[in-house]
């Protein structure tokens, strides 16, 4: 398994984001590269001033559009790198609050 900081070294933050409805920057990226791989969360900020955070998965380089599934082990891993990402993880915290 390659360490995060391999994975996102070659997705440097931030990076600009068009989506249908708006576009700003990707601020933050956490991401565990696993065998099959690599489950990501982003923190978008919008032009607007709004944030979201997006779930999503890459293959290498690759953005995909299929959803995020993480069995146990798996979030424990993206959990300690959640761990060291301020706004992402007080913004997860409201899911849970």
């Amino acid at each position: 398994m390659k360490s995060n900081l391999d994975v996102v070294n070659k997705r440097r933050v931030p990076r600009p984001f068009t989506m249908p409805w708006g576009k700003g920057m990707v601020t933050e990226e956490v991401c565990v590269d696993l065998r099959y791989y690599t489950p990501t969360i982003q923190l978008l900020e919008y032009e607007g001033g709004e944030k979201a955070l997006r779930f999503c998965v890459y293959h290498g380089q690759a953005f995909s559009r299929v959803p995020l599934i993480l069995d146990e082990e798996n979030m424990n891993l993206l959990s300690k790198e959640v761990a060291g990402n301020a706004k992402i993880r007080k913004m997860l915290k409201k899911l849970v609050e």
